[in-house]
């Protein structure tokens, strides 16, 4: 297991990994290190055998203040090629976020400004505080959402990205929930109770089921029907059946028992 500075990465026994963004002390802001760091927590993570889903959490105060200012100012100093070398990496990370096998399940609470809301947007799932606080905060320094952008346009859409991005307003979670960013939000002293029951609902699913559903959805998109898409949704179906968990599934099913995935 790799030992992190700015975050940590932990592991249940019920196959659940926990990612936290770990530098209160700077509200969870992230720099070229916590950067480089959840690269390799995302290469760890797809690689462990074993695990059902990932959540995504920030410890202290603040889920995430978005980028480090002090490394934004170091990074004004670079020129072009060594900035566009960190937006790559940046990238990366987001790339990588959303294109995990696993489910993920982000859980905010507190401020996510800037990236933030990319990470946020790159998870399948985001549960939150009624109080928390959201914000595309990047015009207001004089720079852009660029390499967030299009997870942010797929989480809430085009216009109301262009607005938030344009006016760099701040948001509630209640409005994050009727935007689409949250699928529900919580008084913050019920979040905790709350995700247990997030946790134990996807407990009973079956990890590979979870893992092609997404893939499913990654493909499917925005439901275009083609002859590609029709043909891999064909596939994908007779594959699951007859793979050893749908075989299982459909055997506790028809016997009226829980499958070997659940908790007893």
């Amino acid at each position: 297991m790799t030992s992190f500075k700015t975050i940590e990465l932990e592991y249940s026994d019920n196959g659940v990994a926990t990612l936290w963004l770990n530098r209160p002390e700077r509200n969870n802001a992230f720099n070229a290190e916590m950067i480089r760091e959840l690269l390799a927590a995302m290469d760890e993570v797809q690689a462990a055998k074993g695990l059902r889903f990932l959540l995504l959490r920030g410890r202290g105060k603040h889920f995430s203040a978005g980028a480090d200012l002090a490394w934004m100012q170091e990074c004004a100093k670079l020129d072009y090629q060594a900035n566009l070398s960190d937006a790559r990496e940046l990238g990366q990370l987001m790339a990588s976020l959303a294109q995990l096998s696993l489910p993920t399940l982000a859980v905010v609470h507190g401020a996510a400004f800037g990236g933030a809301l990319g990470l946020i947007s790159c998870c399948d799932i985001a549960i939150g505080t009624n109080d928390s606080l959201y914000s595309l905060s990047e015009v207001r320094i004089g720079l852009l959402p660029a390499v967030i952008s299009p997870y942010v346009v797929q989480a809430i859409g085009q216009r109301a990205a262009r607005r938030y991005a344009l006016t760099a307003e701040r948001f509630s979670g209640e409005r994050a929930r009727e935007l689409g960013l949250l699928v529900e939000c919580y008084p913050a002293e019920k979040l905790d109770v709350a995700l247990q029951e997030w946790v134990d609902n996807l407990l009973l699913n079956s990890p590979q089921a979870m893992n092609a559903t997404k893939a499913l959805m990654q493909t499917v998109k925005h439901g275009e029907l083609t002859g590609e898409v029709r043909s891999y949704t064909e596939a994908a179906i007779a594959g699951i059946r007859v793979s050893a968990e749908g075989q299982e599934g459909l055997s506790a099913f028809l016997e009226k028992r829980k499958p070997a995935w659940q908790p007893d």
